[in-house]
C-alpha cells in the first residue's frame, strides 16, 4: 500500500473519532496498532491459539511483548504470565461385582477425582440406595454433593435416567484446583443387596500447565483499589477443513477483545491519570470453562476489585446498530450508567444486554468476581442469534469492522474515565449465595 492510501485512512478515522466524540481519544499510533495486534492474534501462524497445546505459547508470548512495550509492570511473574496447572482425567477402565454378578459398564458412573479406586466389602465408605418412587433427579444430586466416600445403589427402574446421567457424567473432564480433594459417589444400577462387592475404577491423568498474561500500571493515590480490563486469548484450535482452511482463527473471539485490552492499557499508560491501580489481563483456558479467569478471581481479593470491563468479540455492529456497545448483567449495578454519563456528549450509547435468555452475564470471564460482588461485566456487540462464524474456521480478520473495534475502545476510555481517576465508583452486585 503506497502512502497517500495511508493518508487518506488516517484522515477518515480521524473524522469518524471526530464525530463520534467530539474529541481525538486514542491517537493515530495507537490505531495503527489496533489493526497490527489484531492480524498478529488472528494470524494462521497462531493456528487457532488452543489452550491445552503449545500452540497457545506464541500469542501468550506476543501479548507478554506488548505489555512490556507499553511498560506495563508484571502483575505475577516477570515474564508477565500467571503460571497454574490444570488437570484432565479420563476414563481407562471401570468393572463392579455385588455378590459375584457383574455389572454392566454401562450401569456404572463414577464420581470424583480418584485415578485408581479399588473398593470391597471391607473398604470403610457409606452405602445408601436411590428406591423406586424416589426423586432420581433429586436424590442423585444430594449424593453427588456429599462429603464422604460412598456407594449409591440404584433401583432397575431408573434404568433410562441412569444410562443418561452416565453419558454425561463419566466423560473425560477438568479438575480445577479447588477440588482436588472431593470424595468419591460411585453408583450402581442394581436390585442385589451386597453381601459382598468389588469395585475397580482406572482413570488416566494428565498435567496441564497453562498461564493468563498480565500486567499492571499502579495506582496513585488508591493503590490499592483494583480495575480490571480483560479479554480472554485463546480460542479453539485446529477444526475440520473446511475446504482448504483448517484454522479457527478466532478474530472477533476473542482477538478482538484482548486487541481493545492492549490498546487500552498503551491509552492509560500515556494519560497517566489512574489514582487507581489498573490490571490489565489475557485469560486462558476460556473455551475450556473460563478456567483462567477462576485462578485469576481466585487469588485475587475481590474486595479491592472496584470494576472489571471484560471486553468479549467486539468487531462486528451490535443490534442496535454502529457506536453501541451491550453489557451483561446490565442492571446488576450501576457501572453502565456512569459510563454512559462519561459518554453524554458523544453519539455512543451502551445497551443492556438484549440476550438475556442465554444467561451470559455467568457465562464469561467476569463471572467469578460477578459472584463474589464485584462490578463485574462482559461487554461486546457479537449479535448471538446470528453470527454464522462463532466457533467456525471462518472468524477471521476480513470479516470485522476494525473501526468498530476501535471506536468501542474509545467509548470504554472515556467511559471508565471517571472510575480510572477515582472520581466515581460503581455500586456492587448482589453476591451469589454458595
Amino acid at each position: 500500500m503506497n502512502s497517500i492510501p495511508k493518508i487518506i485512512l488516517s484522515i477518515s478515522l480521524l473524522a469518524l473519532s471526530a464525530v463520534t466524540y467530539g474529541q481525538q481519544v486514542i491517537s493515530a499510533q495507537e490505531r495503527q496498532d489496533v489493526s497490527r495486534i489484531l492480524n498478529t492474534l488472528a494470524a494462521d501462524d497462531m493456528r487457532g491459539r488452543s489452550a491445552l497445546t503449545k500452540d497457545i505459547e506464541p500469542a501468550a508470548d506476543f501479548i507478554a511483548a506488548e505489555m512490556k512495550r507499553i511498560g506495563l509492570t508484571p502483575y505475577a511473574e516477570q515474564n508477565y504470565r500467571q503460571t497454574f496447572q490444570l488437570d484432565k482425567i479420563s476414563p481407562v477402565s471401570k468393572s463392579a461385582t455385588i455378590n459375584k454378578q457383574i455389572i454392566p459398564a454401562d450401569h456404572i458412573i463414577s464420581l470424583g477425582n480418584h485415578v485408581d479406586l479399588q473398593w470391597d466389602n471391607q473398604s470403610s465408605l457409606n452405602i445408601v440406595e436411590i428406591k423406586s418412587g424416589d426423586d432420581f433427579a433429586k436424590v442423585f444430586r444430594e449424593h453427588s454433593l456429599g462429603k464422604e466416600n460412598t456407594l449409591v445403589l440404584v433401583d432397575p427402574s431408573f434404568e433410562s435416567y441412569f444410562v443418561r446421567f452416565g453419558q454425561m457424567l463419566n466423560a473425560p473432564k477438568f479438575i480445577e484446583e479447588s477440588t482436588k480433594q472431593k470424595p468419591s459417589i460411585v453408583y450402581l444400577l442394581t436390585a442385589e443387596k451386597p453381601k459382598t462387592f468389588q469395585i475397580h475404577i482406572e482413570r488416566k491423568l494428565q498435567n496441564f500447565p497453562l498461564f493468563n498474561v498480565a500486567g499492571i500500571i499502579p495506582g496513585k493515590s488508591k493503590p490499592n483499589e483494583y480495575i480490571i480490563f480483560s479479554g480472554h486469548y485463546d480460542h479453539i484450535g485446529i477444526l475440520p477443513a473446511v475446504g482448504q482452511d483448517s484454522i479457527a482463527n478466532g478474530a472477533d473471539d476473542d482477538a478482538s477483545g484482548v486487541t481493545a485490552m492492549l490498546t487500552l492499557a498503551d491509552y492509560y499508560k500515556k494519560q497517566n491519570k489512574n489514582e487507581r491501580t489498573l490490571i490489565f489481563v489475557a485469560f486462558t483456558a476460556e473455551e475450556l470453562g473460563m478456567y483462567g479467569s477462576k485462578y485469576f478471581s481466585n487469588h485475587i481479593n475481590a474486595d479491592q476489585v472496584v470494576a472489571m470491563i471484560n471486553m468479549e468479540m467486539i468487531g462486528k455492529d451490535s443490534k442496535f446498530g454502529p457506536n453501541t456497545v451491550y453489557i451483561t448483567g446490565y442492571d446488576q449495578s450501576n457501572l453502565g450508567e456512569l459510563m454512559q454519563e462519561n459518554l453524554k456528549n458523544t453519539t455512543f450509547k451502551f445497551y443492556p444486554d438484549p440476550y438475556t435468555k442465554q444467561n451470559l452475564f455467568y457465562r464469561s470471564d467476569n463471572a467469578v468476581l460477578a459472584a463474589k460482588g464485584v462490578p463485574a461485566h462482559s461487554f461486546s456487540t457479537s449479535q448471538m442469534d446470528k453470527d454464522e462464524y462463532y466457533h467456525t474456521v471462518k472468524d477471521e480478520v476480513s470479516t470485522l469492522n476494525v473501526q468498530n473495534i476501535i471506536s468501542s475502545i474509545e467509548a470504554i476510555a472515556i467511559g471508565t474515565s471517571g472510575i480510572v481517576e477515582g472520581r466515581q465508583t460503581p455500586s456492587r452486585v448482589e453476591k451469589l449465595k454458595d
